[in-house]
C-alpha cells in the first residue's frame, strides 16, 4: 500500500506528471524507430549469421547495446545514441587539450552554445564513418540484397538521419523531460532486452543446456552485483566545512556548521558509457582489415583478457576525467573563502584547494576501481558459464545509475511538493564513507 501510494503521489504533482508522459512518449517514438528495417539488407541472413559468426557477432553484439537491439537488425536507429556519445568525449578532450576550445568552455551559454553546434556536426561525421563501415561489413558478408553504390548511399543516408534523429530525441528529454537523454535513451535500450533473456534463459534450462542450480547462483550473482552497486552509488565523503562568526550591525551571521558530500563515485555512469564509446573504433577497425590486423581481434571478444584489461584502463582513466571536469579544486576553495568557510585544520585558499584534491583522488580511486570492477566481471561470468545471453557490466552500470539518478530526481520533486518520498523512507540517503 506504501508503495502504491507512492507511485500515486507522482501524479498527482502537475509538472513532474508532464514531464514522465513526454519522456515516455519520445522513448515510444524511440522503439517505434528501431522496428523500421533500412531498405536492401537481407535480415534472415543476418540473424543467422549473428548466431553463427562468433566474431561478427561479438562486434555487432556490444555495438547493439547503446543502438538499443537495432543494429543488429539493421533498422532505422541502428546507430541510436552512438554516435553523438563518442563526439561528446572529443569535444571534451579538445576542450582541456585545444586552447580555442577551451577558450569557449570559459564564456558561458554562448560557448557552450557553440561547442553543442561542433558535436552535432562531429557526431554526423561518426554517423556516417559508422554507417560506412556497417555497410562495408554487410557486403563482404553477402547479406545485401542489390550490392553496390546505390545500396551504400542510401544505408548510409538512412542511418545517418536516423542518428542525428535519436540525438535531437535525447536532447528534447533533457529540456523538457526528466533525467539525461542520453543515458535514458540508453538505459531504455537495455531494459527492452531483459524479457528475452529471461525466455530464453527459460529454454535453456527446458533444454538441460544449463542447470538449474547453476541459473540460481547466476542470478543471485547478479542481484548481488546490483545491490553492491546501489550500496557504493550512495556512497560518500562527508567533508566538515565551519563558517566564521559575522556581527552585521545588531545581527550575527554564520557561526553554523556544514558538510560538502563528494561522492564515492563523483562521475556516475559517464565513464562506462565513454569507455564503450571509445572500444568501439578497434573493434571496428579489426572488422573491416581482419586479413591484415588480425591482432586486433581480440578487441571483438568480450571474454578475451585484453578486451577486459583495456576497458577496465579506459574506465579508470575516464573516471578521473570526468571528475575533473566537473569538480575544480581551486574553485571550490575560493567559493567557500568568499562564503565564509573554512575546513577545520586548513588554511583557505591554497591550503584547502590541495586538500580537495587530495580527497577527491582517494576517493576518485575507490571509484574508479569499483566502477572497473562491476564492468569486468559479467564478461569473467561469461567465460567461466555458459549462457544464452550476454549481459556486460556496463549495461547493468548504465541501468542502475540511470535509475538512481531518476528515482533521485522524481524525489526531488516530490520532497518539493511536501509529498511522501518516490521510496518508502522518504529520501533517498547517502551513506557516509569515512
Amino acid at each position: 500500500m506504501v508503495l502504491l501510494k507512492s507511485f500515486k503521489n507522482i501524479f498527482l504533482v502537475p509538472e513532474l506528471r508532464k514531464r514522465l508522459l513526454f519522456t515516455l512518449g519520445i522513448l515510444i517514438v524511440d522503439r517505434i524507430g528501431l522496428l523500421i528495417p533500412v531498405v536492401g539488407v537481407d535480415i534472415n541472413s543476418l540473424s543467422n549469421l549473428l548466431q553463427q559468426s562468433k566474431q561478427l557477432g561479438g562486434l555487432l553484439n556490444y555495438l547493439d547495446l547503446i543502438s538499443g537491439g537495432g543494429l543488429a537488425h539493421a533498422t532505422l536507429f541502428a546507430l541510436g545514441i552512438g554516435p553523438y556519445i563518442t563526439a561528446s568525449i572529443m569535444m571534451q578532450l579538445l576542450g582541456m587539450a585545444v586552447p580555442q576550445f577551451e577558450a569557449l568552455l570559459k564564456e558561458g551559454e554562448y560557448g557552450r552554445k557553440i561547442l553543442n553546434q561542433y558535436t552535432r556536426y562531429l557526431a554526423l561525421g561518426l554517423a556516417v564513418f559508422w554507417s560506412s563501415t556497417y555497410a562495408v561489413v554487410l557486403e563482404r558478408n553477402n547479406m545485401v540484397l542489390v550490392p553496390g553504390w546505390s545500396f551504400r548511399a542510401m544505408f548510409i543516408l538512412s542511418l545517418a538521419v536516423g542518428s542525428l534523429f535519436v540525438m535531437w530525441l535525447g536532447e528534447q528529454i533533457s529540456l523538457y523531460g526528466i533525467g539525461n537523454g542520453s543515458s535514458m535513451i540508453i538505459f531504455a535500450g537495455i531494459v527492452a532486452r531483459f524479457p528475452g533473456y529471461i525466455h530464453r534463459t527459460i529454454k535453456f534450462i527446458e533444454l538441460g543446456n544449463i542447470d538449474i542450480v547453476i541459473s540460481l547462483l547466476v542470478l543471485c550473482m547478479f542481484v548481488g552485483v546490483t545491490a553492491a552497486i546501489v550500496f557504493l552509488e550512495k556512497g560518500e565523503r562527508k567533508i566538515p566545512v565551519q563558517y566564521a562568526r559575522r556581527v552585521v550591525g545588531n545581527k550575527v551571521y554564520g557561526g553554523q556548521s556544514s558538510y560538502i558530500p563528494f561522492k564515492i563515485n563523483t562521475a556516475s555512469v559517464m565513464p562506462v558509457i565513454f569507455a564503450s564509446s571509445v572500444l568501439i573504433f578497434p573493434m571496428q577497425i579489426a572488422q573491416m582489415l581482419s586479413d591484415k590486423l588480425e591482432f586486433l581481434s581480440v578487441f571483438i571478444d568480450p571474454r578475451s583478457l585484453v578486451h577486459n584489461i583495456v576497458e577496465a584502463l579506459l574506465i579508470i582513466f575516464f573516471s578521473y576525467f570526468y571528475t575533473a571536469i566537473i569538480f575544480n579544486p581551486e574553485e571550490l576553495a575560493e567559493n567557500l573563502r568568499k562564503g565564509g568557510g573554512f575546513i577545520p585544520g586548513y588554511r583557505p585558499g591554497k591550503k584547502t584547494a590541495e586538500y580537495f584534491t587530495y580527497i577527491l583522488n582517494r576517493i576518485g580511486l575507490v571509484g574508479a576501481l569499483y566502477l572497473a570492477s562491476i564492468a569486468v566481471f559479467p564478461n569473467i561470468l561469461a567465460a567461466l558459464v555458459t549462457l544464452p545471453f550476454y549481459l556486460p557490466g556496463t549495461s547493468l552500470l548504465i541501468c542502475v545509475g540511470t535509475g538512481l539518478d531518476l528515482a533521485a530526481q522524481i524525489e526531488s520533486y516530490l520532497i518539493e511538493r511536501r509529498y511522501e518520498g518516490f521510496l518508502s523512507a522518504g529520501r533517498l540517503k547517502g551513506r557516509i564513507a569515512r
